[in-house]
């Protein structure tokens, strides 16, 4: 296992900013382009004041890797994944594992594993002004994406090493050009947030200062965490609805009672 520990100023993270999802949250679409400069403007003035204040922070494992029937190992631990229930326009029905080398195969795979936040601070500055406090949040949160964006970038470049010579633009990056996925939990194809237990374990979590709720939910919110997949059809895709066939034998396979991963997985249960 190959391991990296890593903590960014702003100014190397700003850049990789998607202001897209930015705006987004603010439910800007539609309005008028001023309102949305303005906006971008408080956001920048914000990034400079914390410049020397705060940084971000992220931690990658890549590990030896198989894929056995719809369960990814990574070295010794058993990740579960799900599957589709319903087939996709390909007619297949996905499941992330279908993208890790089986290890019928004999020769192990690679898959890596991440997580990425902010300083805490960040998301307690101007408690008293709701405006400031949701620019902060919402500046917090899209940092902590960045960052994983530039973490994900040296992965595939020098780390893992899978594409050295690529030169994408910022613009190509943030369509995902690259080759290879980084599903995040709690995201359509990784819905369970309670496989944050497995990767905290994994990964050390704690070192770069994140913690997990009773549910898997990461603190600070500004908090991003999932898998990095390098194979050249890897595509992400959304998981649909699961019967109770699935979640019985995947909370048998989490080794969870099946009603705490049904709670788990209410938003993912066939209504």
């Amino acid at each position: 296992m190959m391991r990296k520990v890593c903590s960014y100023r702003l100014s190397e993270v700003a850049g990789y900013i998607n202001w897209i999802y930015f705006f987004h949250a603010w439910g800007m679409n539609g309005k008028p382009e001023e309102a949305r400069e303005a906006l971008r403007k408080d956001a920048q003035d914000l990034l400079r004041q914390w410049e020397t204040q705060y940084r971000t922070h992220a931690v990658f494992a890549l590990f030896d890797a198989w894929a056995e029937d719809d369960d990814i190992w990574l070295g010794g631990t058993r990740l579960p994944m799900l599957r589709q229930q319903r087939p996709d326009a390909s007619g297949l029905c996905l499941s992330l594992a279908d993208f890790v080398r089986p290890r019928t195969m004999g020769k192990p795979d690679h898959v890596g594993a991440f997580a990425a936040t902010v300083d805490a601070a960040m998301e307690k500055e101007h408690d008293g002004d709701d405006y400031r406090r949701m620019l902060a949040q919402t500046l917090a949160d899209r940092l902590a994406e960045a960052t994983v964006e530039r973490l994900h970038l040296e992965v595939r470049r020098r780390w893992w090493g899978y594409a050295p010579d690529e030169q994408l633009t910022i613009d190509q990056l943030l369509r995902e050009e690259f080759q290879g996925i980084r599903p995040a939990v709690g995201y359509p194809s990784l819905p369970d947030t309670s496989i944050n237990f497995l990767l905290s374990e994994l990964l050390g979590m704690k070192e770069i200062g994140i913690h997990l709720t009773e549910n898997g939910a990461m603190r600070p919110h500004a908090s991003v965490s999932g898998l990095m997949m390098a194979h050249h059809q890897a595509h992400y895709f959304d998981l649909g609805p699961i019967g109770e066939d699935q979640l019985t034998d995947y909370a048998q396979r989490r080794g969870i009672p099946i009603a705490v991963m049904r709670r788990f997985l209410a938003a993912s249960l066939l209504k």
